[in-house]
């Protein structure tokens, strides 16, 4: 059956050439869902939401099964109803092929297409954008009322669409055809009327038919329309070109527009937070970090490295962003930016870490980043060799932690913050010193007069002019004192500089307690329920913290604890850097901490931070169990029963949090940890390895089991020494260090056998097996498996022996005992069925199938192998799908069934591809080798 799904433009779906008919508005949106996420398990959840929005009836789960109902039989007609929508635990898949939907089509084309254009053949270029740009028949999804769901999805497709028309502008200007493409890139531009790249392309094209002063006009309306539109002038490369159309520069056959246009994202990594406001003067620092641009471009690439120091709250971030957002347009191939943390009290981002983030950035795939840190930077490196960006690393501890994340080659520029000098890069890696010190008594008054006024200042001088010297001129009180006078425009600006006036003599040099003194103020001009939150606040580890957070810290409801958020970010006190996330200021964190521990009394302290920790553990530990249902949930701390919790109803909702959180997690755990909370800290660590093992983060993973460890051991706690242990050697198995992890598995079984915990004692057995089994020792781990399934029949939990047999049965097969293999996963799969452990079975289906390959007969392998994939399929356990379909295709071969073979080795290249994972290749390559023979 031929089916073919079409998105760019009305939804439109065809069997066999046939038109279906897709039903109610309803039934439809459900579908264009599906498709824009297809072989993704989609929530019911989700669905009602984006049917109905937060109001929807009684009825709405039922009504979602009935479209989804008539979807089935709509598009398999006489077939199984389970054909195409798969039913998933709390939702619904889609399964779609390759080709099926024409965005797949559109896709493929335009990357062949681009891939052409790199390649210098435009003609070919010229054909395949030309289809990809036919394939849309309109708006996506035109005609259907999108809610805010699907809308910002179908907002991407377009996005999609328009630098595909650009780069076919692009090919048909380098087969010398500028009239052709002039009419569409007026339509292009009609629709959108900000792309500054088909502006580019336009000019060029006018200027290359002879209309000169139809180009300059062109520009002219660029600019008006960008002037109108967003309050900006248009970009450098813009610019360039109406000065070198003005001129008649303009080669004979150019690129025109091939590259992208200042703004555009596609492919680029712009990783710049928002400049902070309030910026004032540094002219003469602001002249020394423009050197870095100014070798000329024949010059031998070179990466060019500025370190900017000072004290904490000199403005050297806001120096540094400034000035990156400034230049901007001189670094094409985009900026990095990290916030190292080098002197956080909580823990710094380690240089492995943010190369994970840069390489991601940069396009690597998360399955492709190597385990050590050396490989990273050279992986690092290599990217950047050939690029010119900007590389911006914020707040750093010292030169060890920056050296790795440096460039090694290329036309790159680096600025490192810290309130360290960093010597050693100066005199080893070459870089340029800036320190920056507090504003000069001008920029203090223009700092203050930004905020507040001329006319303001200049009623009050004497007062204005000792403001500036009670903060020192440092920006950061400077801010915050300019923050607190502007919310009360009738206090007289004395009064203000009383406030800040020492107890005894004038102040003199800058030092720590000025600004505490400063800080004190702020403190002390908060509401009394504001002031205990921002007390409080110093006992939170960071790096940042949700409204939820604060209010548990607090003992307050969340929507008692907005309002006092809301008066700290007022005051500069707290900053809402993402929305519903706020950060504190390192000093300020400080200095909060101060407070804490000198006004609150110790049971008060230890109640809040009792109270931080279980809203994270039990909010943390729902959403692991969503990620691995089939986990046994630790023994956790009874949950504080008026505490702020947060509810999380399904996976995605559960990845989304960790996402957010899991940066605060590893600190969470840590600090309770160390400061009497042991037992928060085991359950926590169980937690994150919910969330951090699928995802491959085994340095994150270590660096949690080994502190709930050492708390477990502090503590005696024996049950928790198992299972760190347990954890703790599979992600050291993970990253390669066998010794270390055979180390603790062991002790996590004589833990085992000491507590006479049989249920965890079997599954570590099993991971042990594993173990073995990575290390060749094949005999010994079969010796595991066996005594694995020994004990799960001794204490009668049926899930972990028919698991145990499974592994006994494929290590039999490993061994060669292809027939015993066969008997215990045979027995394994009966016990499965029974109990319905769908993933279960999935994986003893592909054991079977693995020995009946080795028996010879193949046809039992292929049914076996087809059985498996469908179940990990159903449990979109897409990893292991791609195993068994490589398997499948290795049996399809060995049958000469070539054709059946190459589908099943396509298949598992594009799950590989879509997870970021290494296997891809290999079984890439054996496609390629299918298809040359």
């Amino acid at each position: 059956m031929s089916v073919h799904f079409d998105l760019l433009g009305p939804l439109a779906v065809s069997r066999d050439g046939s038109p279906v008919t897709l039903g109610s508005t309803k039934q439809q949106l459900i579908l264009a869902t599906l498709l824009l996420r297809p072989a993704e398990a989609v929530s019911t959840d989700e669905l009602v939401a984006m049917l109905w929005g937060d109001q929807p009836p009684a009825s709405a789960a039922a009504n979602v099964r009935t479209y989804v109902r008539g979807l089935r039989q709509a598009l398999t007609g006489q077939q199984a109803p389970e054909h195409r929508i798969l039913t998933t635990p709390g939702g619904y898949l889609l399964r779609v092929e390759p080709g099926e939907r024409d965005l797949d089509r559109f896709d493929a084309a335009a990357a062949r297409g681009r891939a052409a254009l790199a390649d210098g053949d435009p003609a070919g270029a010229q054909a395949e954008l030309a289809t990809a740009v036919g394939l849309w028949r309109g708006p996506a999804l035109a005609g259907l009322p999108l809610p805010r769901l699907l809308s910002g999805r179908v907002a991407r497709l377009e996005e999609r669409r328009l630098l595909a028309e650009e780069d076919h502008a692009v090919a048909q200007l380098a087969l010398g055809e500028p009239a052709v493409v002039i009419p569409r890139l007026r339509a292009l531009l009609d629709r959108h009327p900000l792309r500054q790249r088909a502006w580019a392309q336009l000019m060029t094209s006018l200027y290359h038919i002879g209309d000169v002063a139809g180009a300059l006009a062109a520009f002219r309306q660029a600019r008006q329309v960008l002037a109108e539109q967003t309050g900006m002038d248009p970009g450098p490369e813009l610019t360039r070109l109406h000065d070198d159309v003005l001129h008649h520069r303009l080669g004979q056959r150019p690129s025109s527009g091939g590259g992208p246009a200042p703004g555009t994202t596609e492919g680029l990594p712009r990783q710049l937070p928002l400049a902070l406001p309030g910026f004032v003067g540094r002219d003469a620092e602001l002249a020394r970090l423009d050197t870095a641009l100014d070798a000329p471009d024949d010059q031998p690439a070179g990466v060019d490295i500025t370190t900017v120091s000072g004290m904490a709250g000199v403005g050297k971030t806001t120096l540094a962003l400034h000035w990156a957002h400034r230049v901007v347009g001189r670094f094409p191939d985009g900026q990095l930016y990290v916030n190292l943390r080098g002197y956080d009290d909580a823990d710094v981002v380690s240089p492995a870490d943010a190369l994970v983030a840069f390489l991601e950035a940069l396009g690597v795939p998360i399955g492709r980043i190597p385990t050590s840190t050396d490989a990273r930077t050279g992986l690092y490196r290599s990217l950047l060799a050939s690029r010119r960006m900007l590389i911006v690393l914020d707040n750093a501890r010292d030169a060890d932690q920056v050296r790795p994340l440096l460039p090694g080659a290329g036309r790159c520029a680096v600025v490192v913050t810290s309130r360290d000098q960093l010597s050693s890069l100066v005199a080893a890696e070459g870089a340029r010193p800036l320190t920056l010190d507090v504003l000069t008594a001008t920029e203090s008054m223009n700092l203050l007069r930004s905020r507040l006024g001329a006319d303001r200042l200049a009623a009050e001088p004497a007062a204005t002019a000792e403001m500036i010297e009670a903060t020192g001129r440092l920006p950061l009180a400077l801010s915050m004192v300019a923050a607190r006078v502007a919310a009360k425009p009738a206090f007289p600006l004395e009064a203000v500089a009383a406030q800040l006036r020492p107890a005894e003599g004038r102040l003199g040099a800058l030092a720590d307690g000025d600004v505490r003194r400063v800080f004190s103020w702020s403190h002390r001009a908060l509401s009394p329920d504001a002031a205990r939150l921002l007390r409080l606040l110093g006992l939170h580890p960071g790096p940042d913290l949700t409204g939820d957070a604060a209010a548990a810290l607090l003992g307050r409801p969340r929507a008692a604890v907005a309002p006092l958020l809301r008066e700290l970010t007022r005051l500069h006190l707290l900053t809402e850097h993402l929305p519903e996330r706020y950060a504190l200021h390192d000093l300020l964190r400080s200095y909060a901490a101060e407070l804490a521990l000198a006004s609150e009394q110790a049971e008060l302290r230890q109640a809040a931070v009792g109270r931080m920790y279980d809203h994270y553990l039990h909010s943390a530990h729902p959403a692991a169990l969503l990620l691995q249902p089939t986990w046994t949930p630790v023994d956790t701390v009874p949950a504080l029963p008026s505490n702020v919790h947060v509810p999380i109803p399904d996976r995605a909702g559960a990845v989304a949090w960790f996402n957010a959180e899991h940066p605060v997690l590893l600190r969470v755990l840590r600090q309770a940890a160390e400061t009497g909370f042991e037992r928060y800290a085991g359950a926590l660590a169980w937690t994150l390895a919910a969330y951090l093992a699928p995802r491959g983060l085994f340095q994150e993973q270590l660096a949690a089991q080994q502190a709930a460890l050492d708390a477990a051991e502090r503590i005696g706690d024996l049950p928790a020494q198992g299972l760190a242990n347990r954890m703790l050697a599979r992600a050291l198995m993970r990253l390669g260090d066998h010794d270390t992890a055979e180390h603790h598995v062991q002790r996590a079984l004589r833990l085992y056998e000491q507590l006479g915990d049989l249920d965890s004692l079997a599954l570590t057995l099993r991971h042990y097996t594993e173990h073995c089994t990575a290390r060749g020792r094949l005999t010994e781990a079969l010796t595991h498996s066996i005594e694995a399934l020994r004990v799960s029949r001794l204490i009668g939990n049926r899930y972990a022996t028919a698991r145990a047999l499974n592994t006994k049965g494929y290590l039999h097969a490993l061994n060669g005992d292809f027939r015993q293999a066969v008997a215990d996963c045979t027995a394994a799969l009966a016990e499965q069925r029974q109990m319905d452990d769908r993933v279960g079975q999935a994986a003893t289906l592909d054991s079977l199938g693995f020995a009946h390959q080795r028996l010879g007969d193949l046809a039992a392998a292929v049914e076996c192998y087809e059985q498996s994939i469908e179940r990990f399929r159903e449990s979109a356990h897409r990893y292991h799908e791609a195993e068994t379909l490589t398997r499948l295709g290795e049996a399809r071969e060995a049958m000469a069934d070539l054709r059946a073979a190459a589908e099943a080795w396509r298949r598992a290249v594009r799950i590989y591809h879509e997870l970021g994972d290494p296997a891809a290749e290999e079984a890439r390559r054996r496609l390629a080798r299918l298809v040359a023979a």
